[in-house]
């Protein structure tokens, strides 16, 4: 079961900054590596992600694509076949929907139908989830739908460190993979308590990330926070929460980071919760179908017989992304703390 460390070397990170430099790394490295998407170009992305990459690159390997996002996945699935190696960047997580038919039925589907002739490499950038006021068209949490579909990875990371070595795993990937940015991490962690962040990556352990190349597995989960009581699965934003909550609860939660959704790491969750006897899991989105279902399906499946305690979920409300109520739908750390102490307690 592998612990995240402390990061040795390497220079201050936003996460941002760390998803740049992975472009950076990944396009320097290959000439096949394109990337797209609207405002990605001269403007450098709306969350400046790609700021100063078509100036260094040029406008062929760099440029900006139409508000289309069926057309923007339609030609990188084209490119991807071709033997390119396209980054596209959905500019919301929440515009993907246009794009269903291209991402479903074509870019999964690409190598079993043609028995492997053909593949699609290509990442799809999104940031996804709140904090940021948008609403409900540029705030949701749409990770389940993607791991439903055979022929995806799925991918969500909680750090700087973690973005970029999961973006180079996944550029260099032969599937399709949805890369999934959450909001609130751009700048620096999040406890769930403020609109902004605790501290500033810069202050932190996985701010600090290596300049040049290396990659973080796509399909291994890790121990965020090491304990014996309880065992919280949770990816992206409220990796964080979990930790405050954990903390502020005084209870020895361990705290799984998933970073893949799909395919997912069941033996680092398997084997904490055969430990801890006790399973919590925490996710931003809507609650019913939501990822955190599956998740329990399992621990249930092959962990029945360790379980000391009904398997807990705190997640979104079953509504429509509530504007004015963000912070309230957020799983704070109170609502986690709740269920940790229920858990425990039981």
């Amino acid at each position: 079961m592998a612990e995240h460390n402390q990061v040795q070397g390497g220079v201050p990170m936003t996460m941002i900054q760390a998803l740049r430099s992975g472009l950076d790394v990944m396009m320097g490295r290959d000439d096949n590596v394109i990337v797209y998407g609207e405002d990605v170009g001269y403007f450098g992305g709306v969350f400046r992600v790609t700021e100063g990459l078509q100036a260094k690159y040029g406008k062929t390997r760099c440029f900006d694509a139409p508000i289309n996002e069926s057309g923007i996945v339609a030609t990188a699935i084209g490119m991807a076949a071709y033997g390119l190696k396209p980054v596209v960047e959905i500019q919301f997580a929440d515009y993907f929907y246009p794009a269903t038919d291209q991402i479903v039925s074509e870019a999964a589907r690409l190598r079993h139908r043609s028995a492997g002739d053909f593949s699609a490499p290509m990442v799809i950038r999104m940031p996804c989830g709140g904090g940021i006021y948008g609403g409900q068209t540029h705030s949701q949490s749409p990770e389940a739908f993607f791991t439903h579909v055979c022929g995806l990875r799925t991918v969500m990371p909680s750090n700087p460190y973690d973005a970029k070595g999961l973006l180079i795993s996944s550029i260099e990937c032969e599937d399709p993979v949805i890369f999934l940015e959450p909001k609130r991490l751009y700048n620096g962690p999040f406890d769930g308590h403020h609109d902004k962040p605790v501290v500033p990556w810069s202050k932190h352990d996985m701010g600090r990330v290596p300049e040049g190349y290396y990659n973080v597995p796509l399909d291994k989960a890790v121990v965020f926070r090491p304990g014996k009581a309880v065992t919280v699965l949770a990816y992206g934003t409220m990796v964080w929460v979990a930790e405050a909550a954990a903390r502020e609860a005084g209870v020895d939660a361990e705290i799984i980071d998933l970073r893949s959704l799909w395919p997912l790491d069941l033996d680092t969750i398997l084997e904490s919760v055969k430990k801890t006897g006790r399973c919590v899991v925490v996710h931003e989105a809507t609650r019913t179908s939501g990822f955190g279902a599956e998740l329990t399906a399992l621990v249930q499946e092959h962990c029945f017989y360790h379980l000391e305690a009904p398997i807990e979920r705190v997640t979104g409300w079953d509504t429509p992304y509530p504007h004015a109520q963000e912070w309230a739908y957020f799983p704070g750390p109170a609502r986690v703390a709740e269920a940790l102490k229920r858990a425990v307690e039981a």
